[in-house]
């Protein structure tokens, strides 16, 4: 989603000993799960909170594009378009 995601990639930080530790861990075919909604990841025994921006996690959550954000705001954007219609209706007019 191009306003949520850059290039289709949801990045998050985490510490870099970490990175290390799942890295390992997927090597042995385990099983790593991901918690967007509670920001963690978990494999083993072990847990990993992670950050997160909160537009981006709702985009993910919701399945929010481009589209589905303008939607959003139909009720806004109709508002406004019947004001410029009425205070200036040339801007509008498509002739």
């Amino acid at each position: 989603y191009n306003n949520c995601f850059k290039n289709g990639i949801l990045p998050i930080k985490i510490k870099e000993e970490n990175v290390i530790e799942i890295s390992q861990y997927s090597k042995r075919k385990e099983e790593i799960e991901i918690n967007l909604e509670k920001q963690k990841i978990f494999f083993g025994n072990k847990e990993i909170s992670f950050e997160l921006d909160e537009f981006k996690k709702k985009c993910l959550i919701e399945g929010l594009d481009d589209i589905a954000l303008s939607m959003e705001k139909i009720n806004q954007i109709d508002n406004f378009e019947k004001q410029i219609n009425s205070q200036k209706p040339w801007i509008l007019n498509n002739e």
